[in-house]
């Protein structure tokens, strides 16, 4: 089980998912079943596939009254403490399904990654037109990559705003999972 970050949404988790062959993928904007993720892994178990990974969002949660996960403690600005779900996750498949369950959480081991030939072009870009925003006096403003073209979004339109995973990117991703 692969605890990665993602308190409101699953965009890592997603990705890292397809990318890494999970089998599955636990993410904030889709509840869980542990039943139904137990017995996806004993299918697995019983089929010969003795190696399964679960990657698992920080901020997953189970369907209502499905798994207790604990009283929420809160940090000094009153946010939910995230971190933990992969283990009490493993502990549960452990327990109901009798298979040796290990947990890793990457946290910010992930960000520290080599980055691709892709990561340096689109920092390139990005830079590029940080520097010409500067220069038009374009303040207040976040470079994004659309389609394949970079644009300035201003910060007031993204200000406190969550971008979930498209719930169509989600189903097909599961054609990748299992």
């Amino acid at each position: 089980v692969v605890e990665v970050m993602g308190r409101h949404s699953g965009h890592i988790a997603t990705w890292a998912g397809i990318a890494g062959g999970a089998a599955l993928t636990l993410v904030p904007e889709e509840p869980f079943d542990i039943d139904a993720v137990c017995r996806a892994i004993v299918r697995r178990h019983e089929s010969g596939r003795y190696a399964t990974i679960v990657v698992v969002a920080e901020g997953a949660r189970p369907v209502e009254g499905t798994l207790d996960i604990g009283d929420e403690e809160y940090d000094q600005y009153g946010h939910v403490k995230l971190g933990g779900i992969a283990n009490i996750v493993a502990s549960e498949i452990g327990r109901r399904t009798g298979i040796d369950t290990k947990v890793t959480i990457l946290g910010y081991v992930q960000r520290g990654g080599t980055p691709s030939a892709f990561d340096r072009v689109l920092c390139s870009w990005l830079g590029v037109a940080a520097v010409d925003a500067v220069h038009d006096r374009a303040f207040g403003m976040m470079m994004s990559l659309q389609g394949s073209v970079v644009t300035r979004v201003p910060l007031a339109d993204i200000k406190g705003k969550v971008r979930f995973v498209d719930p169509v990117l989600l189903d097909a991703a599961k054609v990748f999972f299992a």
